[in-house]
């Protein structure tokens, strides 16, 4: 007698779209200068600016926003060429130097604005170039801080949101109390919960968080 053969759930990785708009971003203690230096264009204490976070503290968000208010284009930093602006993702052996330094010359000698996102601070980075180093170092840093319990529980609502996830009460205070309290971990949690959710056609609650996260 043959087996019987059971069909294999498939899951499809569909594409989510996240608001990067003015009215799409949330403040906190965490990002509170940051998001005032975006509101101050142009009246900033340099025309080039640096904002220092970890992994999804909203960096690159503020870089979009700033762009749609000043007209500026972007570029990650390991595709640098001199008429981009902002570059994003700053990291040691990443990028060109001499391009973001021919492109920092530039910038002063058009009086043109530049913003740059990084994870850590320029004294922080390993840069060859000492001009460069010496520029970098010398320019006004704006940090973003980790979220504090508020911002944190809104993260995980937001990202559960750009995914489309309809999430209670329980599965954002177990969320909010069980994980690393860090953007990446925020958002690393709803993108394995959506995608086992959706593996095993089972709605996002939580128990399956439970089963997924209890042990993490």
């Amino acid at each position: 007698m043959a087996s019987r053969v059971y069909p294999r759930q498939l899951a499809f990785a569909l594409p989510h779209t996240e608001s990067l708009s003015r009215d799409n971003f949330l403040e906190g203690p965490a990002n509170s200068a940051a998001l005032a230096l975006i509101d101050a264009w142009p009246e900033w204490p340099s025309r080039t600016m640096l904002l220092a976070g970890p992994e999804g503290s909203g960096k690159s968000h503020l870089a979009a926003i700033w762009a749609e208010q000043s007209g500026a284009r972007a570029t990650s930093a390991h595709t640098l060429a001199a008429a981009n602006v902002p570059v994003e993702d700053l990291r040691e052996a990443s990028f060109d130097e001499r391009a973001l330094f021919h492109l920092l010359n530039l910038a002063r000698e058009d009086g043109a604005y530049i913003l740059i996102t990084a994870r850590l601070p320029p004294s922080a980075l390993a840069i060859e170039l000492r001009d460069l180093r010496s520029r970098l170092r010398a320019l006004p840093v704006v940090s973003l801080l980790p979220p504090d319990d508020q911002l944190f529980r809104a993260l995980i609502v937001k990202f559960c949101a750009d995914r489309q996830l309809a999430v209670d009460e329980q599965v954002v205070s177990y969320l909010a109390t069980r994980l690393e309290r860090s953007y990446a971990a925020a958002r690393q949690a709803i993108e394995l919960l959506d995608s086992e959710g959706l593996r095993q056609g089972r709605p996002v609650t939580r128990a399956l968080a439970s089963e997924l996260l209890g042990n993490s």
